[in-house]
């Protein structure tokens, strides 16, 4: 087996492990193999080995990359782009054309932009509203730090997701949110665990039947988020060692 072949059936080892602790279904947990700033050899080669999910959190990265995979794999080859970044309003039209998936909506200008030139190309989008539960200045994300106890925080998240759940080409999918760093596993856990419960309650407050998917966890943290809930990890530096630089 191949370093990447072992680290990949490592992580699925693991993804299973702490999902049946926590009497989980492994199935129901997406493995988005992080694959920013890695060429599309690698890309190949983590197809090759059985990886379909792949996360970009670059526009330009994934502009490049789609095509040149569809063109060694053909159009059909079953993997899915997940766009995992913060979006800028000038990139909201490469995401529209070249994602599958979204993880990281954080605005309504963003949301609006991308509606439309998503009616315009004829595509679906799939969508994550990313949350700030933590509070940390440097994530972005809706703020929901005090979500429980806020109303105003309550409402701004509701309006949001019901305004995304109405645009045209746009699905609520889920939300989204990313841990502190070098934390003490209770607080990255209770990041966590705040999520799937805001999750629970938007759900409930919309009557809406299917429970939200929760993107959560990454190379450092994602035992902790299978544990909570999470249906979407995204890894890369487990998958794919120390990550390449330009």
């Amino acid at each position: 087996m191949t370093t990447l072949e072992t680290r990949y059936h490592d992580v699925l080892q693991t993804i299973q492990h702490h999902a049946q602790r926590a009497n989980r279904n492994p199935d129901d947990i997406t493995l988005v193999a992080v694959t920013k700033t890695w060429p599309v050899a690698t890309i190949l080669e983590a197809y090759a080995v059985g990886m379909r999910h792949f996360g970009e959190n670059r526009a330009e990265e994934l502009e490049e990359k789609r095509p040149q995979v569809e063109a060694a794999l053909g159009p059909d080859s079953g993997i899915v782009w997940h766009f995992i970044g913060t979006l800028q309003s000038r990139k909201t039209n490469t995401v529209a054309d070249f994602g599958d998936v979204f993880h990281a909506l954080d605005r309504l200008k963003i949301a609006n932009r991308l509606s439309k030139q998503l009616k315009e190309n004829g595509r679906h989008l799939p969508t994550f509203l990313e949350l700030n539960i933590s509070g940390e200045m440097s994530k972005s994300g809706v703020n929901a730090t005090n979500w429980e106890n806020s109303a105003s925080q309550r409402a701004e998240i509701r309006t949001f997701s019901e305004t995304v759940a109405s645009l045209p080409g746009l699905t609520l999918q889920g939300l989204m949110t990313m841990a502190p760093w070098e934390a003490e596993p209770e607080l990255i856990r209770t990041v966590f665990r705040r999520t799937r419960l805001l999750a629970e309650w938007l759900a409930e407050e919309r009557g809406w039947e299917r429970p939200l998917a929760l993107s959560m966890g990454m190379t450092d943290d994602y035992p902790l988020a299978i544990a909570e809930g999470a249906t979407h990890v995204r890894v890369g530096r487990a998958l794919f060692g120390e990550r390449q630089t330009h």
